[in-house]
């Protein structure tokens, strides 16, 4: 098995077509097709479905990505860490929810871009909560995760700050005018939510369910920008941080409840695997981090 194989092996992977796959590795398309059928054969399984015009990843092909993806990454490494001089460069990839990449990270991009232009930024939104997979294989080389401490022996973290988490509504909701919101208070109420795995949504799960209350319906999103919108047309009470909803809150869109219960407030931490080698790139963005939006 070559480091070329596996390199056009996991190109074909994302790309899932041998035209855009040869453009993206430097060779022509006879050359992708030869490598990865000699692949196949020193392997002794199809890692690839060939199917009309379409091309997917057979289960074997599946099995093998996670470990192109780390010998890949371990190579990177491997080459930047011999490299005179330490000037950061080449990919970072780096795991961010969506509230966190579009209301926190741009100054820091911006930040980050004019000190060491020859980085390659990757930002991938992550909504699940497990994001210890993708930083074992390479996909990510930080993660930036809303959670008030990581258990995980597996990583290392440092805490950046506290995001306040708030409940807010429209100015025509009932709760919009109490001057005292208690837990109770959400039991007949239309909730519009993150996803289960969010952070500051189980703090709310869990104290709902130790009060044995429940609301009369939860509407789950992926997009808190989609939660924002729903709020605002009146259809329930949702609960995200602060700066989500600030611009809002200030145009009176949006009114944030005068909530009594516990605090839903929530830490932001950037992790990566305790085994990584600390690439020139991922120190100076830890420390950009820090500087920018540590408390």
């Amino acid at each position: 098995m070559e480091v070329r194989q596996l390199e056009i092996f996991y190109a074909l992977a994302e790309e899932l077509n041998f035209t855009r796959t040869a453009e993206r590795v430097h060779c022509v398309q006879s050359n992708v097709t030869g490598q990865i059928r000699a692949l196949e054969q020193e392997l002794g399984t199809k890692l690839f479905d060939r199917l009309a015009k379409k091309v997917a990843l057979t289960e074997a092909g599946k099995r093998l990505l996670p470990y192109a993806e780390k010998v890949l990454g371990a190579l990177t490494e491997a080459k930047q860490a011999v490299l005179p001089g330490s000037v950061p460069s080449g990919p970072l990839r780096v795991g961010a929810p969506e509230s966190v990449l579009t209301y926190r990270l741009p100054r820091v991009l911006r930040n980050y871009r004019k000190r060491y232009p020859d980085v390659e930024l990757i930002f991938r939104p992550y909504t699940d909560a497990n994001l210890v997979q993708p930083l074992e294989t390479g996909q990510l080389d930080l993660t930036i995760w809303m959670a008030d401490e990581i258990a995980d022996k597996r990583l290392s973290s440092i805490r950046l700050r506290t995001e306040k988490v708030i409940f807010v509504t429209s100015q025509k909701h009932p709760l919009a005018a109490k001057a005292r919101v208690v837990p109770e208070d959400l039991r007949n109420q239309r909730m519009l939510l993150t996803e289960g795995g969010c952070a500051y949504r189980k703090k709310l799960d869990d104290l709902l369910s130790s009060l044995n209350i429940r609301p009369k319906n939860t509407t789950e999103f992926i997009s808190v920008e989609a939660i924002k919108g729903c709020v605002e047309l009146g259809m329930g009470v949702a609960l995200l941080p602060e700066i989500v909803v600030a611009a809002e809150l200030r145009q009176r869109q949006l009114v944030a409840l005068h909530w009594s219960g516990m605090p839903m407030d929530i830490s932001t931490q950037v992790s990566w695997h305790r085994d990584k080698w600390i690439s020139s790139a991922m120190d100076a963005f830890i420390k950009l981090l820090q500087k920018d939006l540590q408390q």
